[in-house]
């Protein structure tokens, strides 16, 4: 399984209800194995923070509530 998938099952089975709310639009570092996650105003901080964490492990960083990383473009759509 790969880790983007391990840290999707991790995100709708344990933060995805817990952090919309307070933290919507932070950025969330997982490390799949451990389920440990850092939750950070930036996606280094979370990235850094998961790879201190365990340096040995893959981690993937997600965006709290949102679909998407990051969003290109404008909200409203069109150009």
């Amino acid at each position: 399984m790969s880790v983007s998938t391990q840290v999707k099952a991790v995100d709708e089975t344990d933060l995805r209800e817990s952090l919309k709310s307070e933290k919507h639009d932070f950025f969330v570092g997982i490390e799949p194995d451990s389920q440990e996650f850092f939750v950070t105003l930036t996606v280094i901080k979370a990235a850094m923070a998961a790879k201190s964490a365990h340096p040995d492990k893959k981690s993937f960083v997600i965006r709290a509530g949102c679909e998407a990383l990051i969003n290109i473009g404008s909200k409203h759509g069109g150009w």
